[in-house]
This record gives structure tokens, sequence and C-alpha cells, in this order.
């Protein structure tokens, strides 16, 4: 069935996703780093493997097929992966599953990351979204889309205080914003 195939696809990218994530760990913890945010962090992953068996469960118990506009929905899926391979490889051996800080540290502002603050985090919203209107899992789309909004209302606060305190993040960001304003005075 291609269903459990590309879906199959999907849970293995997410598992090699989660090895890079454990290495990249190692090393920074290595370097002095630290996790924040571990409190709410099985939560994230009970939230993202409950999205996968619900997904599943869905297409397959309530017998849902492929969306008529799958082909437009698949285009923009490839499009998100490569907006996930872009945050993965501008982050490098920063980019992680959890909040790791390394104190000290100058924020990443390549790649997507000169755009906007946490575009990986982007990345998954669509994703959720995504994934399940694919095959008109329509539940599925809207209750963890749902849920994970409130997920991350919880760790983006916590990952950008984490950031404030422990690294360039707030002059970075200060800068850009400085910059914006100037450049439109100039104009």
């Amino acid at each position: 069935m291609f269903f459990i195939l590309f879906v199959s696809i999907v849970i293995l990218q997410r598992i090699i996703e989660v090895i890079i994530a454990r290495r990249n760990e190692k090393k920074m913890l290595a370097a002095g780093a630290y996790e924040v945010g571990a409190s709410h962090y099985p939560i994230m992953i009970t939230l993202h493997v409950s999205f996968f068996l619900c997904l599943i469960g869905e297409v397959l118990l309530l017998n849902r097929t492929i969306s008529p506009l799958f082909f437009l929905f698949f285009i923009l899926f490839l499009l998100v992966q490569g907006l996930r391979v872009w945050c993965l490889a501008s982050l490098g051996p920063y980019w992680n599953t959890k909040i790791i800080i390394l104190p000290g540290a100058n924020v990443v502002r390549k790649g997507p990351y000169q755009f906007i603050r946490h575009p990986n985090y982007l990345v998954v919203c669509i994703e959720i979204l995504l994934l399940p209107l694919m095959f008109q899992a329509y539940i599925t789309a809207i209750c963890f889309t749902l849920l994970n909004f409130a997920m991350l209302a919880v760790r983006i606060p916590t990952e950008e205080k984490a950031l404030i305190e422990a690294t360039n993040y707030s002059k970075e960001f200060k800068k850009k914003v400085s910059n914006v304003v100037t450049n439109d005075q100039q104009q």
C-alpha cells in the first residue's frame, strides 16, 4: 500500500534525525552546553509519535484515500523537506530535537535563520498539516495542528529565554530590527 510506504519513509527520516540529534547533543554537552526544557521534551516526543499513530489509524481504520489534491500537497511537502534540510545544514552541530544551549555561542544567522527565527518549527507545523491532508485524514490534521501550536507556545519561549540568557541572541535580533528601522528612515 502506497500510504504505508510513504509514511514509513517519513518515519525513517525522523529516526535518522533523532540519531543526528543525539550525536550533536553529545558533542555540544562535551563542549559545555546544557539542556533547557527537559520537562516538556517527553511530551513533545509523545505528541510526534501519537501524530504518526493517529495518522496511520485514521487512514487505515476510516479507509481514507489519497486526496484529489495529492500532487499539489506532495510538491509542497517536497519543498518543506528542502527547507528542513536547509535548516539542519545551516545549524550543523547546533541542530537538535532538544533545546541544547552552548553558553557564549553566537547564534546562527545563515540559511533560513537569516529570514525567520525558527524555520524548523515552521517546517514541523506545515508537515503536521500536510501529511494528513495528503491522505484526507482531516481529524488528525486538525487535532495535531492545534496540539502542536500548544506545544510550540511552551517550547519557543523556553528556547528564546535560554538563548537570550546564554548567547548573543538579543544582540543579533536587536541588530536586525535596528537595521530595518535605519533602512526605512533612509528612504
